[in-house]
């Protein structure tokens, strides 16, 4: 990796990796999750609150920042560290899952990519240059490719399937702006990510990676997932990806990251994973807990003085009885939704922490079995 950078794998289980990610603003113990501040903040939560939880890098996007408030004004307070207020390390998505989710506003060419902002309407054009160089603006640790994201296609599965037209066609235009980023990026300071694409067609994934390692970057990805296929056709392309990917450098699995997730995909030796699940079900009352899932919003609560989590020392799980945290939510208070994010990014940070010792104690097998069980089994309570 560049100067300033550094990537160590201090234990290894099977494929599950144990590491250190160094970067400028601090080093990254791994496997990690970082809580998705899309918008430069983690909605409702301060930035020393994700200190005090554990939280070692956060993840802003790019095409967001850029329509507003636009990567001069971060710049003009000091890049996301100066301007947020989180003065550890940052990753910033490069915009491209934007070209897939909001698909009705967006054409892709060559060039790049032509949408209508969500705010006022007028025409934007985001260009693998131009993702770079707002990147680069922002002042993320970690900044990634502008890639090109389809969704699957159902009947090219099999794993001697070569995708589809499309599928083949965003592999090769990905493999081209990924080249256009590498040309363009001039921070020394700041590692730069390709991302592996080939929807769900392991042939087209393993080629898809050997083509994004030959651009020697400083960590890989894999993106276009989540959008269709199972959890075990999930498993099998990431494996099949890895198998092309260097082994020293460090891999991130893009917006996924529920539980079981998360432990299968480390499983398969990924370091860093990024997700809304832990703050986007805390807004809906939905509580990752030890025993499992629990939806606060149910009548049974209405009465009962335990804390959500018997075995969390979060400040909620500390002050806020189930009764009290379902009252919140039955009001609509916006501390309702606080208290439960803060709950859950707690219960990521523990079981980050967890599945790390499991590897380095190498009893990832084991720890693996007992969270699946866990979280498919689920809790009684929900």
């Amino acid at each position: 990796m560049r100067p300033g950078f550094a990537f160590h794998i201090t234990h290894r289980d099977g494929a599950a990796r144990r590491g250190r990610l160094v970067t400028p603003s601090g080093v990254v113990e791994t496997p990690a999750f970082m809580p998705v501040a899309t918008h430069g903040v983690v909605r409702g939560v301060a930035a020393s609150d994700l200190k005090m939880l554990g939280a070692q890098i956060l993840l802003a996007n790019t095409y967001h920042l850029h329509l507003r408030p636009g990567e001069d004004v971060v710049a003009e307070s000091g890049g996301l560290a100066g301007f947020t207020g989180w003065r550890a390390p940052w990753l910033t998505d490069s915009g491209g899952f934007q070209v897939t989710s909001l698909a009705a506003r967006a054409r892709v060419d060559e060039d790049g990519v032509i949408f209508a902002s969500p705010l006022d309407g007028s025409r934007r054009r985001l260009t693998p240059e131009d993702a770079v160089r707002i990147q680069e603006t922002l002042a993320s640790d970690i900044a990634m490719v502008l890639d090109e994201c389809r969704p699957m296609a159902e009947k090219h599965r099999s794993s001697d399937s070569g995708g589809s037209d499309s599928e083949r066609q965003a592999v090769a235009r990905t493999r081209r702006w990924a080249e256009r980023c590498r040309k363009t990026h001039k921070r020394p300071e700041q590692a730069l990510f390709g991302i592996v694409q080939g929807g769900a067609s392991p042939a087209l994934r393993r080629e898809s990676a050997r083509a994004t390692a030959d651009l020697d970057f400083d960590g890989y990805a894999h993106g276009g997932l989540g959008l269709g296929e199972t959890h075990e056709e999930r498993l099998a392309l990431v494996v099949a990806a890895n198998e092309e990917l260097p082994n020293a450098s460090p891999r991130y699995l893009m917006g996924l990251g529920r539980p079981e997730d998360v432990v299968a995909a480390a499983a398969a030796g990924i370091e860093l994973f990024d997700c809304v699940v832990p703050t986007r079900n805390a807004r809906h009352g939905l509580l990752f807990t030890s025993e499992g899932v629990l939806a606060i919003r149910n009548a049974r609560f209405k009465r009962d003085s335990r804390p959500p989590d018997p075995d969390c020392v979060c400040t909620t799980c500390t002050s806020t009885s189930r009764a009290y945290l379902r009252h919140l939510f039955q009001i609509g208070d916006l501390l309702s939704a606080r208290l439960a994010s803060l709950h859950n990014l707690m219960f990521y940070m523990k079981f980050m922490g967890a599945l790390r010792a499991a590897i380095e104690m190498g009893c990832f097998s084991a720890f693996r079995k007992d969270s699946l069980e866990r979280f498919r089994r689920g809790t009684p309570d929900t």
